[in-house]
């Protein structure tokens, strides 16, 4: 039992027993169903707020995509973010982020934070590219996935309670979901390109 002495938690079987069954405790050691739900509606949540404007683009087509820069030139002569960056997207994000956070357990904030944290993630990447010459829709990996997923984990960090290996786990498993689950959505014609 040098566990429950280095963190300072009792030792006693009952305390052991509240660990298994996910009960909370101070020494916080342990995950039960609560912290384990709580962090698959994390996920849950960044994907809704990553995958909203792709569906919406689908379903809409061009109805209402204005792009989210107007068009507009940055010093450098290349657009802002491109055109595949709307109003709408932005704002489908937001909503269906919002409307699905209580439905996950999860608060009308902490669905705000990741709504426009995934979003602002997605526009510095889509920045980025645009930096490097790429054009709109170009597949550059990790540059697609991590700030998206990176940004919202940190907004949340006090909110959700996490730890930096949180963090990283967190963008990982994010990275490699989109990865694979870009292709499914291009098979399934959802997605105009598979990444």
């Amino acid at each position: 039992m040098w566990v429950g002495r280095i963190a300072g938690c009792p030792r006693d079987q009952e305390t052991w027993s509240q660990l298994n069954r996910g009960r909370s405790l101070d020494c916080g050691i342990g995950i039960g169903p609560k912290e384990k739900l709580c962090s698959r509606s994390k996920l849950h949540l960044r994907t809704l707020a990553n995958g909203s404007p792709v569906v919406a683009k689908k379903i809409f087509g061009n109805y209402c995509s204005w792009p989210l820069d107007g068009n507009i030139k940055f010093v450098d002569g290349r657009p802002l973010f491109g055109t595949s960056k709307t109003v709408r997207g932005i704002l489908v994000s937001i909503f269906i982020t919002l409307a699905c956070a209580p439905l996950l357990g999860l608060t009308l904030k902490i669905g705000l934070m990741v709504a426009t944290t995934a979003m602002a993630g997605d526009l510095l990447s889509s920045f980025s590219k645009r930096r490097l010459g790429l054009k709109p829709s170009s597949k550059a990996i990790g540059l697609d996935q991590i700030p998206e997923s990176l940004l919202p984990l940190l907004a949340c960090r006090s909110a959700l309670s996490l730890a930096a290996l949180d963090i990283v786990v967190g963008t990982a498993i994010f990275f490699v979901g989109e990865v694979l689950l870009s292709r499914v959505l291009f098979k399934l014609h959802v997605r105009d390109r598979p990444y």
